[in-house]
């Protein structure tokens, strides 16, 4: 559907270095990093905003390279809404059909269709001052889509709304996207915004690509430290491996003291990376209350409360993310001892 080649383009403080993708039609693909990594440089120049420096850009096997933003079947989506305040919601909904010389009735029916489908049909008439963060971004969704475009770009399009707010967006995103069957391409810093959207993520640093894969893979197997720390592996560890069978490497941890058990295809005095996330790890008051291979001693060194969750730090270093009725249960407390299990599978292994 979109396939982006060796893409450049440099704005100085920010650039884009050689960035390829291929997304998917009617894919809810998602474009994850921090702040400054050129995520909003890449989604204009999809759109045609910036023209690259190098490279080109494809739409259904079309080179759009030189072609103009309007003539891409492309639509938008900012955070800031850019809405028009001297139109009212329908008239903002209906701007693009209007500038394509699309018939009144043509338009009114489409608007009225929009309105109904985002629940703001009671707020066509209303002026953008008058309406809220949330009423305002589904104004600029309607908009975007009103003009039936093959792709719809969103850039960080929750960002400025309060939780609640986002949480009912989310929802809304995803029912457009299966009621249009639009190929949607979502920029966002917003780690749980990347998990519960998207299809397949791209995780951009610095201008370039690091990884693509299902939320799964990004956030359960990063490909290198730096990913990991970006996506909330908190246990990253660096370990040899001492042996290996059928599968299942025993690596050493120096800085823990222990051996941990994992799935993995590196083979002995393998230097190698550990990661797991503090979420795969249960802790108990006594070994062997669980089937899994690891079974870590330790005492509590840190309490966080983090919402409902508790983060949890061991004098080994390891941190847990438990919730606080599982803290509750056992009694946590600075000092206690417990024993931290996880299972090999949950360990993911790259070379050191």
């Amino acid at each position: 559907m979109i396939r982006i080649e060796n893409i450049s383009k440099d704005l100085g403080e920010f650039f884009l270095r050689d960035v390829t993708l291929d997304i998917n039609e009617g894919e809810y693909f998602v474009i994850l990093g921090p702040t400054g990594a050129g995520k909003t440089i890449l989604l204009e120049t999809i759109a045609g905003i910036y023209r690259p420096d190098s490279g080109r850009i494809l739409l259904s096997d079309r080179d759009v390279t030189e072609v103009p933003p309007r003539e891409r079947s492309i639509g938008m989506v900012y955070q800031d809404y850019i809405l028009f305040p001297f139109l009212t919601v329908a008239e903002n909904i209906g701007f693009g059909l209007k500038s394509r010389k699309i018939g009144k009735g043509e338009i009114k029916r489409k608007v009225d269709e929009l309105e109904v489908l985002l629940d703001i049909a009671h707020l066509a008439h209303r002026y953008p001052a008058t309406l809220s963060g949330g009423e305002q971004q589904k104004v600029a969704i309607a908009r975007a889509i009103a003009i039936e475009p093959r792709v719809l770009l969103l850039d960080e399009p929750l960002s400025a709304l309060d939780s609640r707010t986002r949480v009912y967006l989310r929802e809304e995103l995803k029912r457009v996207k299966e009621e249009f069957g639009i190929t949607m391409v979502h920029v966002t810093h917003d780690q749980t915004e990347a998990l519960v959207l998207a299809d397949r993520i791209a995780v951009m640093m610095q201008g370039r690509i690091m990884q693509v894969g299902t939320p799964h893979e990004v956030f359960n197997k990063p490909l290198n430290n730096d990913l990991a720390d970006f996506v909330g592996v908190e246990n990253i560890l660096s370990g040899v491996v001492r042996n290996n069978e059928d599968g299942v490497a025993e690596i050493e941890i120096a800085d823990i003291g222990s051996n941990i058990f994992a799935v993995s295809e590196y083979h002995a005095g393998d230097a190698v990376k550990v990661f797991l996330r503090p979420e795969e790890i249960i802790l108990s008051g006594h070994a062997g209350d669980s089937t899994a291979r690891n079974d870590i001693k330790g005492r509590i060194n840190e309490l966080q409360d983090i919402g409902p969750l508790t983060r949890v730090k061991l004098d080994s270093g390891i941190i847990a993310l438990i919730t606080k009725q599982s803290r509750e249960s056992i009694g946590l407390q600075i000092g206690t001892e417990v024993y931290a299990t996880f299972k090999a599978t949950s360990v993911h292994v790259v070379r050191g």
